[in-house]
């Protein structure tokens, strides 16, 4: 709900400091490693019991995020890059909560799979939603320019990243907030579906 307004505030500056890193050779795909290798960091963190210090490494792996698409854009777009980078999201959102999970089992580990689960459902629509957005040759850059179509929903990046944010600054509410986001997710997911069957429903009939 909220990617759209960040990525105008945030994009002059990584598209900016993408082709600063572009002009020295950096690769986008060598970014998007970087970021997910910060990402694991930060689980890693989580789970022997520091998310205070997780939460750095967290947000710097999210400019990274950011910064391998900017670096892209400012030398050449590849599909196996968009390909790389949708998978390093997927793992990197995924490690998140099981790192609070494997932090404290006892407490977060229903909370935990809950949220996972309603991940997967949300992962799968957006997905789904691309390709078929593919093959009705639909675009869209409200969300920036990506590699796939991003359909927008209740809970997107923007959001997802505030939520990690606030488990790392109160990881002893991880419980509450997860139900709560997992429910949010799936309302999103559910939202996706219903806005596919309207789409692509007309869409076949033209």
């Amino acid at each position: 709900m909220l990617d759209a307004h960040a990525r105008r505030l945030i994009d002059p500056p990584l598209n900016a400091f993408g082709a600063v890193l572009a002009a020295r050779g950096v690769t986008a795909d060598f970014v998007t490693i970087t970021g997910l290798v910060l990402g694991l960091s930060a689980a890693f963190l989580i789970a022997i019991g520091w998310p205070f210090l997780a939460l750095f490494l967290l947000l710097a792996s999210r400019i990274a995020d950011g910064l391998d698409g900017a670096v892209a854009r400012a030398t050449t777009k590849t599909d196996f890059g968009g390909y790389l980078d949708i998978a390093c999201d997927f793992l990197f959102y995924g490690a998140i909560p099981f790192a609070f999970v494997i932090m404290n089992p006892s407490a977060n580990a229903i909370a935990g799979a809950f949220l996972l689960t309603s991940f997967y459902f949300n992962g799968t629509s957006f997905l789904g939603y691309a390709i078929l957005a593919e093959k009705h040759e639909m675009e869209t850059s409200s969300q920036g320019i990506k590699s796939l179509y991003f359909s927008n929903g209740l809970l997107e990046g923007t959001e997802t990243i505030v939520f990690f944010v606030l488990l790392c600054l109160f990881p002893t509410s991880f419980a509450a907030l997860a139900w709560i986001f997992g429910a949010l997710c799936f309302a999103t997911a559910t939202l996706r579906l219903i806005a596919a069957r309207r789409v692509f429903t007309t869409k076949e009939k033209q």
